[in-house]
């Protein structure tokens, strides 16, 4: 039996090895520079203020004319003039704000136009139209294509990648990150099988690498301890068989952070969602939470004064939004550094900072009527709730304090995570999304709060063990190399 566990091993090894080098190597890099995003801040900070003189035709006009459903609707500046986006299912217009009409060339001129709006007195040099490159590899962008790539020559050499659905920007990567990436997110992913031919094998081909990977360091730890003398030492003096050398290092590295091997790759696998074995099984309802759509709503504040209530004690608006809510109508105003307001659609209503308590209580019930429920204000990040760097995976999402958790009694636990300042759904986690949230992105990015709070401790143990996995595989690539010159010679 155990001649077997040694020949599965090696004969993994010589096969796997490569690519967990490469798995450890990228990690390392995407510690510092993550895979290109546009951030909600990022969006906010580049746009202009809104004005509405000569300005705009009223939202209710607009979508009441429509059929169908209407997901999102936002009034934004694209090419220094207000356009209103919609989107329905998984479609996004623009309708020229001052007309309501929609646009009708989305082409090369506007997306030169709305990249000069977001880096204003810069050359600019189209690049034509793309369906998907190596820095847009992301189900997110799928609405906005094909898209428009525009560089810029600022100091960070940018592409800017622009929406041919809304000619909007939707991503921006800099010369740091295309370059770092190509070892980053590019190879840690296996992103050379996205984007081409290979596309419907891309994630069959990461789950089944991952298993194999992880049974490879699971059966490393289980021949490690086999091989090493607890009791008696070797003739050598040594517990390991292994006197010195590249053997050695593989054995004794692989006692030392083989766990740590094993819960990185095993958390990898589980960040594929394999087989849907954590999927979520909540019945709770975003349709009831909003209890109706924006067709239905009462627009009985005209946007010339909603904006100006908005603005009233704050930053001025560059963006607004419109939500339903517990059947309710609500605009949110975003200014540059993204500090938020909200007003009811109501003639006597004013801006404020956050929702009560009660108007998200109501709204949360009704997407799962009839069961008990518990609530809690969050101050601080906690296991469920935590706040990601730009550069990590999740740092686009906005994680704002305090925030509301509402913990249902149904069958598969659901919690709620409401955002008072917009009524925006954070989170449903159900208990396999918990579950998930622990077998993912605890095991593979340690991303607990008291970490985080300590970043160069953080780096300092991540950095570690990568360097542990790193002396493994690359002992490993070695000892494989020689197996099989060894076997070709003979």
């Amino acid at each position: 039996m155990k001649r077997y566990l040694y020949l599965w091993h090696r004969w993994l090894g010589i096969g796997l090895c490569l690519l967990l080098a490469l798995w450890f190597g990228s990690g390392l890099v995407m510690l510092y520079v993550g895979y290109p995003k546009l951030t909600p801040t990022e969006h906010w900070a580049r746009l202009p203020v809104l004005a509405l003189d000569d300005c705009c035709v009223e939202p209710g006009r607009l979508i009441n004319g429509l059929a169908g459903p209407v997901n999102n609707l936002r009034l934004t500046s694209i090419a220094g003039k207000p356009h209103y986006l919609l989107s329905q299912a998984t479609r996004v217009r623009a309708f020229d704000a001052r007309t309501g009409q929609p646009v009708a060339a989305l082409d090369a001129e506007l997306a030169l136009a709305s990249a000069a709006q977001f880096a204003p007195g810069v050359a600019l040099h189209y690049h034509g139209l793309i369906d998907e490159d190596p820095w847009t590899h992301t189900r997110s962008l799928d609405p906005d294509r094909p898209l428009h790539r525009v560089q810029i020559a600022d100091e960070q050499r940018r592409w800017l990648y622009i929406s041919s659905a809304s000619g909007a920007v939707v991503r921006d990567v800099t010369a740091l990150e295309r370059g770092w990436n190509w070892v980053g997110a590019w190879l840690h992913w296996i992103y050379p099988l996205r984007g081409n031919w290979l596309q419907p094998l891309w994630h069959d081909a990461v789950v089944y690498l991952s298993v194999a990977a992880t049974l490879l360091a699971v059966l490393g730890m289980v021949v490690g301890l086999l091989r090493w003398r607890f009791s008696k030492p070797y003739r050598s003096g040594s517990r390991s068989p292994y006197p010195g050398g590249f053997a050695r290092w593989h054995h004794i590295g692989g006692l030392l952070f083989g766990l740590v091997l094993v819960a990185w790759i095993f958390s990898g696998l589980m960040s594929m969602r394999p087989w849907n074995l954590l999927a979520s099984q909540t019945a709770w309802s975003q349709g009831g939470y909003q209890a109706g759509n924006l067709q239905q709503a009462v627009f009985d504040l005209p946007l010339p004064t909603a904006l100006a209530r908005l603005n009233a004690n704050g930053p001025p608006v560059v963006e607004l939004e419109w939500r339903m809510l517990g059947g309710q109508s609500w605009l949110i105003g975003y200014a540059a550094n993204g500090q938020s307001r909200i007003i009811a659609l109501e003639p006597e209503a004013q801006a404020r900072t956050q929702l009560d308590s009660n108007e998200l209580l109501v709204a949360a019930q009704a997407g799962l009527p009839g069961v008990g429920w518990q609530s809690e204000w969050v101050e601080r990040y906690d296991l469920y709730y935590v706040a990601r760097a730009e550069q990590s995976m999740y740092g686009h999402r906005l994680r704002p304090l305090p925030m509301l958790r509402i913990r249902f009694d149904d069958a598969p636990a659901t919690w709620l995570q409401l955002d008072p300042h917009t009524g925006a759904v954070l989170d449903v986690l159900d208990r396999n999304r918990r579950l998930a949230r622990w077998l993912f992105n605890l095991l593979h990015s340690w991303d607990l709060p008291w970490l985080l709070e300590r970043p160069r401790l953080r780096e300092a143990v991540l950095i570690g063990f990568s360097l542990g996995g790193l002396l493994i595989s690359l002992s490993g690539i070695v000892l494989g190399w020689r197996r099989i010159r060894r076997i070709a010679r003979a």
